[in-house]
């Protein structure tokens, strides 16, 4: 399992000379044939949201989900001014495999967790955590993520359209138009270059658990 210590942003870690508290996120990729780009991970205040369910996608989540790009929502989470932590898995996850990407628990209220990243080979296919709670103290929440559509792309399965190892096509295409609204996924049909036999899956497609540690 890779072990990723994540850069920690708009806060600091010494407080009266000792390390603040932090989350442990844990990510296992569940699907059979499909690969999680870097995963954006955040830790916040209430009152963030990366996307709501039969609404239009930002121009931030598409283009993490058309291109695996999560610079943008890095910054647009940063700007929210509630963004106690955040960080990144640094690589490719591939199918069965986990990684740990660690972010700051801050020292004073509620917190939540985001996390957000694009699957490869699709159009705009993403797995996310939308604000969920984190634990307190030293134990541990589990959640299990489904496959999301941003809606920003259509799903014509076209590698020309897809980015990564498999197709090496284009990211984001943010004229292309899709279905509009963010939803759960349909999955792998086979109407353009991917065969569904390897790379379609069945929700859930990723465990996450989070764990408060260094208090």
């Amino acid at each position: 399992m890779k072990r990723i210590s994540a850069a920690i942003l708009a806060t600091s870690l010494f407080s009266s000379g000792a390390f603040a508290a932090q989350y442990e996120v844990t990510i296992t990729n569940l699907t059979r044939g499909q690969t999680f780009t870097p995963i954006l991970v955040a830790s916040h205040r209430p009152g963030v949201s990366l996307f709501e369910l039969g609404e239009s996608a930002s121009s931030e989540l598409s283009a993490l989900a058309e291109g695996g790009d999560i610079s943008a929502l890095s910054t647009a989470l940063d700007a929210t001014g509630r963004l106690i932590g955040i960080g990144d898995s640094g690589g490719l996850l591939g199918p069965g495999e986990s990684t740990v990407v660690s972010v700051d628990a801050g020292r004073h209220g509620r917190a939540e967790i985001s996390l957000a990243a694009m699957l490869i080979p699709t159009n705009d296919a993403f797995i996310s955590l939308n604000a969920v709670a984190a634990p307190v103290s030293h134990k541990e929440l589990t959640y299990y993520a489904p496959v999301y559509d941003a809606g920003s792309e259509p799903n014509d399965e076209s590698c020309s359209n897809i980015p990564g190892p498999v197709c090496g096509g284009a990211g984001g295409s943010p004229e292309a138009g899709g279905e509009g609204f963010v939803h759960i996924h349909a999955g792998i049909h086979g109407i353009g270059d991917l065969d569904p036999a390897i790379y379609d899956w069945r929700n859930p497609a990723a465990r996450i658990t989070i764990r408060r540690v260094r208090d």
